[in-house]
């Protein structure tokens, strides 16, 4: 007779997972100056977050309610006594952000290591979530002052897919490879209107040794990204391509009035650029 799984059972087994990782992402980014350590330390806070959002609870309030129905349970599973009040939960949660990001890093890489999930060709997306509550237009005279219950954190930003959006937003970059499962390698999360031109250029450097090929939307269509991911500091190949359309620039098929001077540096990328569309062109 084939055993039916159980939902206590399963939570018990991610927190088992998560606790080693959520531990190596604090001793990789470590609370700096002054004042004393807090009682509860930063990767038992993750813990409780990943547990409240595995419980697909949205906001903080739920989030709480929900921990604190399970506080025998998670007292056990992460051998201690101490459990956060509501103040404080909703205190660190604000700063749990950057422990978790780094533990999604580490568990990639974990999963690259033993072969779970193929990262030679992965792929980069921005995705906007609105914020809850009226959303705010900062507009001069009588709207000036935010509305009551505004989440005055959030920003505006807009895409093709939802238009203008008054909230936050995250950026995933997932394995696609032939082989194994689609796995988030790196993600962050930030205000919707941050470029992505900044954002991803954070994730370049931690990108899996085996990636090869890294796929993008036009959003993301910046000569900064191509020189990072195709060539190094000595101007030599990489062995990676970025596989992302070009955004054709004003003027571009025009000819030129004036044949203006060009550095070294700016030849070489418009090079590179033109290698990038051709490529593209032929795949």
């Amino acid at each position: 007779m084939q055993k039916r799984a159980k939902e206590g059972a399963c939570l018990a087994e991610l927190v088992a997972m998560a606790i080693p990782i959520c531990q190596q992402a604090e001793q990789a980014c470590p609370r700096t100056g002054p004042g004393r350590e807090p009682d509860i330390p930063d990767w038992q806070m993750a813990v409780f977050i990943m547990v409240a959002i595995a419980k697909r609870k949205k906001s903080k309030s739920a989030q709480y309610r929900c921990l604190t129905e399970h506080r025998e349970l998670l007292a056990k599973w992460l051998d201690t006594e101490r459990f956060p009040s509501r103040s404080t939960y909703f205190d660190r949660y604000r700063r749990a952000h950057c422990l978790l990001a780094v533990a999604i890093q580490l568990h990639g890489d974990k999963a690259v290591r033993y072969g779970w999930t193929d990262a030679e060709v992965v792929a980069v997306d921005k995705s906007l979530v609105a914020a809850r509550g009226p959303v705010w237009h900062c507009q001069k005279g009588r709207n000036r002052q935010p509305r009551p219950g505004v989440d005055q954190q959030a920003a505006w930003g807009r895409n093709e897919c939802h238009g203008w959006v008054y909230g936050y937003a995250f950026e995933v970059v997932v394995s696609c490879g032939k082989k194994g499962v689609l796995w988030p390698l790196l993600a962050s999360s930030y205000k919707v209107n941050r470029s992505e031109h900044l954002s991803f250029r954070e994730k370049i450097s931690d990108l899996p040794k085996p990636t090869r090929y890294v796929l993008a939307d036009r959003g993301y269509d910046a000569d900064d990204h191509c020189e990072a991911i195709e060539w190094t500091a000595d101007s030599k190949r990489t062995g990676r391509r970025f596989l992302c359309p070009t955004i054709e620039r004003c003027n571009a098929r025009r000819p030129r009035r004036q044949a203006w001077k060009e550095s070294h540096k700016r030849k070489t990328r418009r090079a590179h650029r033109e290698d990038r569309r051709t490529v593209q062109l032929v795949v």
